[in-house]
């Protein structure tokens, strides 16, 4: 009698579970189909102002204006974006939690001892939108003009000169240690506490060179104050032709680009990862829209998740190579 009682219990199990499985994955379907009927935030992981936000806020009112749907951002700064990296990982895969990463989100397993997120099991990409270039670049008074006689001015005279770099660990660093390497220099690193301060002190010829951000030099490009020398990235920039790439002129893994770009929690339904890519990248892809990236500095290119997948996984092997041959570490 027990054996039958427990036979009849486990039949009703399975049965129920045949039951509700169908009606989940209908119900997961409906969400998608019906995706977005609700607000959705943006998670900027860091201060408000800065390049980051002002993406997010341009597609949060473009998104919202399509969809006739609330879209917000909110900026959660903090541990060098992992707190806000760390929520949308930990939020529900539904869509509603989206966030806007940068170039930081792979290069951070490879600084940091502890992160409380995965990025590769965790999150998911959705669209690239931006790039970010860096250009090394010297004050006026500097004896060279082109790269390969900053290179050897600099071994003619090591320990003499320094570089400087928005930040300790940041693409500028990791840059700059890079060109160190390769050319077997003897610079001396000075970190700044973002670009503006950075861009001062080569202006006024207080640092004898630094690795500056495509946003920040901006502004001062025909400036008489500081020379251009080379750019990293894959290509020449667009708003610098005639600026040689430091891949052309020979050097290694500098191709690799700073990246803005959108993430959502890994078992986020593909209809949704899909629905919300293409929506963005055809709302940004429009002269309007690309000015106004433009004129944060930045140049608009646009991947969905597979091609962007593609390349976040080029980037993280070349960016950990390089911080690990350079020896780069964050303490925490």
């Amino acid at each position: 009698m027990k054996k039958i009682q427990q036979w009849c219990n486990k039949t009703i199990f399975i049965a129920m579970g045949l039951l509700i499985a169908p009606l989940a994955s209908t119900a997961q379907t409906d969400a998608a189909q019906n995706y977005p009927d609700k607000q959705i935030r943006i998670i900027v992981p860091y201060s408000a102002g800065g390049s980051t936000d002002a993406l997010g806020r341009l597609v949060a009112g473009e998104l919202s204006s399509a969809w006739k749907q609330t879209v917000i951002v909110e900026n959660k700064p903090g541990a060098s974006g992992m707190i806000g990296n760390d929520l949308v990982a930990k939020s529900a895969p539904d869509g509603y939690s989206v966030l806007l990463g940068i170039t930081a989100l792979i290069q951070g397993p490879h600084l940091f001892n502890k992160i409380p997120y995965d990025v590769n099991t965790d999150l998911i990409p959705v669209a690239l939108i931006g790039l970010s270039q860096d250009f090394l670049v010297v004050k006026a008074s500097f004896p060279a003009n082109t790269l390969e006689e900053f290179v050897q001015v600099v071994k003619a005279n090591p320990g003499k000169y320094s570089y400087g770099s928005y930040g300790a660990a940041t693409s500028s660093n990791i840059h700059g240690e890079m060109l160190k390497s390769q050319a077997g220099l003897d610079l001396t690193h000075i970190p700044y506490k973002g670009g503006s301060p950075q861009m001062t002190d080569l202006l006024g010829g207080q640092l004898d060179a630094a690795f500056i951000d495509v946003g920040n030099l901006r502004a001062q490009i025909k400036s008489e104050k500081i020379k251009i020398l080379a750019s990293t990235g894959e290509r020449r920039s667009e708003l610098l032709p005639n600026i040689r790439s430091f891949t052309e002129l020979g050097y290694k893994d500098f191709e690799p680009y700073g990246f803005f770009a959108f993430f959502l929690p890994v078992k986020t339904p593909t209809t949704i990862v899909n629905k919300l890519s293409v929506e963005i990248i055809r709302l940004l892809n429009t002269p309007e829209n690309k000015a106004k990236i433009e004129g944060m500095g930045l140049q608009p290119d646009y991947l969905g998740p597979e091609a962007f997948a593609t390349l976040l996984k080029r980037d993280s092997i070349i960016w950990g190579n390089v911080i690990k041959a350079a020896n780069i570490k964050v303490e925490q």
